[in-house]
């Protein structure tokens, strides 16, 4: 007997697979010797962060449980009651729908981000929690409030979706992109050879900066590009220093603005 699953179904769960799997390779990373890579020395953790890992991964799953009741309801709302596969439109277009869903996900998570560091409310009782992490790492990417959850990525996502005109077929591959994305940008090592810091400008060490106090009000953009930090003026600009003792640490070019940010 034949057995068949969705690719709405694939859709849902396979980004989250490849979240823990991806997330996974980082912590057999970490048992090794990496104090060459690290952003941040390895005691930092357990310092700086104000949560155990065990509560983040709970954090976690719960997102997730919401991401797949969204997901879920989303394919059912737009699927062909007569389940009807969407066929592929040509690579060149894929590739574009790539792009496009890109661009969306980025604009909504940059202007949606910001907000909740501007709005107080918000900061205090939703995003703060994910700022609880002061040295991320890889399995912490998706440690939000509920509602940031819902808002951020859950919304992002199908607004990238909609708006890109992807099939579900499509969107196994691009949300699996932006889960990895996502998680090499909180994975707190600064890698040889790894082609995203190649291809992305916004990656761990730009992220990193805006976890720490002074970049609190700087690098919201997510996961992709950095143009509308560089455009609207909250772009802070860093260099990558060798860090004394093993390691690197992203390091603000204007001390002083990064001094005042931190004050403010």
């Amino acid at each position: 007997m034949e057995f068949a699953v969705s690719d709405e179904l694939l859709g849902t769960f396979v980004p989250i697979a490849v979240y823990w799997l991806y997330s996974g390779m980082y912590i057999l990373l970490d048992r090794m010797e990496m104090e060459n890579y690290r952003l941040h020395p390895k005691g930092e953790e357990e310092t700086k962060n104000i949560v155990s890992k065990s509560t983040v991964v709970k954090g976690v799953l719960v997102q997730q449980g919401f991401q797949i009741a969204v997901s879920l309801l989303l394919f059912t709302i737009l699927g062909d009651e007569n389940g009807t596969v969407r066929k592929q439109p040509p690579t060149l277009m894929i590739a574009l729908q790539f792009l496009i869903a890109m661009f969306v996900m980025d604009t909504w998570q940059y202007f949606m981000h910001r907000y909740m560091h501007v709005n107080k409310f918000l900061y205090k009782h939703v995003h703060s929690k994910h700022h609880t992490l002061v040295v991320p790492f890889a399995f912490g990417a998706l440690y939000n409030h509920p509602l940031e959850g819902l808002i951020l990525d859950t919304i992002g996502g199908a607004l990238s979706f909609l708006v890109a005109g992807m099939t579900p077929r499509t969107a196994i591959f691009f949300f699996s992109f932006a889960t990895i994305k996502t998680v090499d940008d909180h994975c707190g090592l600064w890698l040889p050879g790894n082609i995203l810091h190649v291809l992305f400008n916004n990656n761990s060490a730009y992220h990193d900066i805006h976890h720490q106090l002074y970049g609190n009000k700087y690098n919201f953009s997510q996961p992709f590009f950095v143009m509308w930090d560089k455009i609207l003026g909250t772009y802070m600009p860093y260099t990558l220093e060798e860090r004394k003792g093993g390691g690197f640490e992203a390091r603000p070019v204007n001390l002083s603005l990064a001094a005042q940010s931190k004050s403010d």
